[in-house]
C-alpha cells in the first residue's frame, strides 16, 4: 500500500486528498483558504479524517508554511506517522502547453516550464508552481508528479484548436486553444464507459464540467476531439464570474467607453462577468436558484447560462455526428437537479426524455434519462485527484 497525496494549489488554497494506492481509497482530504491573506472570523484550514472535520483558524504568509500546518496536523490527527511515509505528490497544473501531453515527473526542467507558461493561466500556474517547490522542500524524498488540465485535450485536431488568426502567431507563440479540466473530463469519460458497459475507444460522449468554472469537451474514442475553452480559461460557456465567449470589438469599445487598461478589462471578464454580472447579485448558482421565480436578473442569468451549454452540446453533437451519451459532472452538474432538468427538457428533439426520479440522485453514478432515450444521459461525479493519484502511481511505478 503506498500513500499518494493530490494536490490542487491556488494562488491563496491549498486543496489537498491522501490516498491509499493501489486500492483508491481516501484517508483524509482537506483545504487551506486565505493564504498570505488577512485572516476573516471564518475557519480557514479544514482536515476531515475518519468521518470527522477538524476546523482551525490561522494565519500564513505563503505555501509552505500552509503545507507545514497541513503536514503537522497530519501526524498530530494520526494520518501519517512520518511526513515521509507519503510516497508519492501529484500537483494539478492548470497550463501546460503543447510541451506536456501527458502528466509527468517533475524535474527542474519541468517546473521551469510550468512557470514560463504563467501568460496562459496566470491565476493558477504560478499558484502550482508554489506548490511544487514548498512540497521538495518539506518532503524531499517523494515523487513528485505535475498532472495538466490541459494535457488531455492535445489530441484535439488542428482545425479544432487553431485559431483563424495569422498562422505565425501560432508557430512563434503558441496561440491556440488549449482547453481546461482536462482530468476531469477523462476520468468521468471513462467512468461513463463503464457505466454503459461499453468499450471507451468507440464511444462519442459529451461531457459537461459544470462548476464555478465550467467546459463542455467532445470525446471520440476516447480521445478528445474539441473543448469550449480556449487559449485560456476565460472562454466557451458563462461561468461564476467568468464571461466565457465574447466578441473581441466588444471588449475593445467597453475598454474605451469606460477608460480602462488592458488590466482592467481582463479583471472585469474573469472576476465581474458570468453569472454575477448578469444577476448582479451572486456568482452562486444556488443562489440565482433560489430566488429565480422572483428576481428578473436571477432568472435570466440561469437561462443564458443553461441556453449556452444546450448550444455547445448541439455544436458537439453535429461535430462528432452523433452522440452515444451526455454526460453532467462538476459541482453544478452533480449537485443542481433543477439545471440538468432545463439543459435536458431542451433536448427533447434528440429524442431524450428526461427521467425526473432519477434525476433527483446525487453522489453516485446515474442514468438520469429514460431507458428508450436515443442519447444517454448519466450524472457522474468528477474525482481529479483520484485520478491524479493514479498517473502518480503510474509513474512510480515506470521509475
Amino acid at each position: 500500500m503506498t500513500k499518494i497525496l493530490a494536490v490542487n494549489a491556488g494562488s491563496s488554497s491549498l486543496k489537498f486528498k491522501l490516498l491509499e494506492m493501489p486500492e483508491e481509497s481516501v484517508i483524509a482530504e482537506g483545504v487551506i483558504e486565505r493564504i498570505g491573506v488577512d485572516l476573516d472570523q471564518d475557519n480557514n484550514v479544514t482536515i476531515k479524517f475518519n468521518g470527522e472535520k477538524h476546523k482551525q483558524r490561522k494565519h500564513f504568509d505563503n505555501h509552505e508554511q500552509a503545507i507545514n500546518l497541513m503536514l503537522n496536523q497530519f501526524k498530530e490527527l494520526g494520518i501519517v506517522k512520518d511526513f515521509n511515509d507519503i510516497k508519492g505528490i501529484g500537483h494539478r497544473v492548470v497550463a501546460g502547453g503543447e510541451w506536456f501531453n501527458k502528466s509527468v515527473l517533475v524535474n527542474d526542467e519541468v517546473l521551469k516550464k510550468i512557470e514560463r507558461l504563467a501568460s496562459y493561466a496566470p491565476l493558477h500556474n504560478p499558484a502550482n508552481a508554489l506548490g511544487i517547490k514548498a512540497f521538495s522542500k518539506i518532503i524531499p524524498d517523494a515523487t513528485e508528479v505535475a498532472v495538466f488540465d490541459t494535457a488531455f485535450h492535445q489530441t484535439m485536431p488542428r482545425e479544432n484548436y487553431l485559431y483563424a488568426v495569422p498562422y505565425e502567431y501560432y508557430t512563434k507563440y503558441g496561440v491556440r486553444r488549449y482547453g481546461a479540466h482536462g482530468t476531469s473530463h477523462k476520468y468521468v469519460s471513462e467512468q461513463a464507459a463503464k457505466f454503459l458497459n461499453k468499450p471507451l475507444d468507440q464511444l462519442k460522449l459529451i461531457t459537461l464540467h459544470l462548476g464555478a468554472g465550467a467546459s463542455v469537451a467532445a470525446i471520440k474514442n476516447g480521445k478528445s476531439f474539441d473543448t469550449s475553452m480556449g487559449f485560456s480559461p476565460l472562454a466557451g460557456l458563462i461561468m461564476g464570474t467568468r464571461s466565457g465567449d465574447v466578441d473581441y470589438s466588444l471588449v475593445d469599445y467597453v475598454k474605451n467607453k469606460e477608460g480602462l487598461s488592458d488590466e482592467e478589462i481582463l479583471n472585469i471578464l474573469n472576476h465581474k462577468s458570468g453569472l454575477l454580472g448578469i444577476s448582479t447579485i451572486s456568482s452562486d448558482m444556488r443562489d440565482l436558484l433560489d430566488v429565480y421565480d422572483t428576481n428578473d436578473h436571477a432568472k435570466l442569468a440561469v437561462d443564458m447560462f443553461v441556453d449556452r451549454v444546450v448550444e455547445y452540446i448541439g455544436r458537439y453533437y453535429f461535430e462528432l455526428q452523433g452522440a452515444d451519451a451526455i454526460v453532467f459532472t462538476a459541482g453544478i452538474g452533480e449537485n443542481s437537479v433543477p439545471i440538468r432538468k432545463m439543459v435536458v427538457e431542451k433536448l427533447r428533439f434528440l429524442g431524450i426524455e428526461l427521467n425526473q426520479e432519477a434525476n433527483e440522485q446525487r453522489g453516485k453514478d446515474t442514468l438520469i434519462s429514460t431507458e428508450d432515450s436515443k442519447i444517454k444521459v448519466l450524472m457522474i461525479p468528477t474525482n481529479e485527484e483520484l485520478e491524479i493519484a493514479r498517473d502518480v502511481e503510474n509513474l512510480m511505478q515506470a521509475k
